[in-house]
């Protein structure tokens, strides 16, 4: 019996989730945030992700939500590239991170520019179309979207660091 092929309605589609658009402010959106964008990742499926933040002492980057996001998201052609000042507070804070980390290690590349100071380094996340820089990072204000100047420009800046950077937070150490 030959059956045709069911073809669902547009209308019945799921939605892909949106990022917001706009200002932030406070820590809580701020986390929000960052959960929110990873979820958007992997169902989208970005090919690529950047990071940057001084420390990463105040991402929620050890939470089983956002882990279990970025084991949906990593995949074979994936790239995910984080730049930090130092990463001892992932050490210490995201140990749900570090393990992540070390099982992706293929596809996970961390830099440090431990000469640079503190606030040269921007706090953010950039993705194919959309990204969120932390402007001010005391108060955790700052502005996400997917216009196309926000993105080129930030990933200017984000390309002249990582030029001044060096390998960094190994996935694994060998001891001798």
């Amino acid at each position: 019996m030959d059956r045709e092929p069911s073809s669902t309605p547009l209308e019945a589609l799921p939605a892909l989730p949106a990022l917001p658009e706009g200002r932030f402010s406070g820590l809580t959106d701020f986390t929000k945030l960052i959960r929110q964008a990873f979820s958007v990742a992997a169902v989208q499926g970005w090919r690529e992700i950047i990071v940057c933040d001084p420390d990463f002492g105040d991402w929620p980057l050890g939470e089983r939500a956002l882990i279990d996001a970025l084991n949906d998201w990593s995949m074979t052609g994936r790239r995910f590239t984080m730049l930090a000042k130092n990463y001892d507070e992932v050490l210490r804070r995201h140990a749900r991170f570090v393990t992540w980390r070390r099982t992706w290690a293929h596809i996970v590349e961390c830099r440090a520019n431990a000469s640079a100071p503190a606030d040269e380094l921007p706090s953010a996340m950039l993705g194919p179309q959309w990204v969120f820089e932390r402007l001010d990072p005391q108060r955790c204000t700052g502005v996400a979207g997917s216009e196309v100047g926000r993105r080129v420009a930030l990933r200017e800046r984000l390309n002249e660091r990582l030029l001044k950077s060096s390998p960094a937070f190994p996935a694994t150490t060998l001891g001798l």
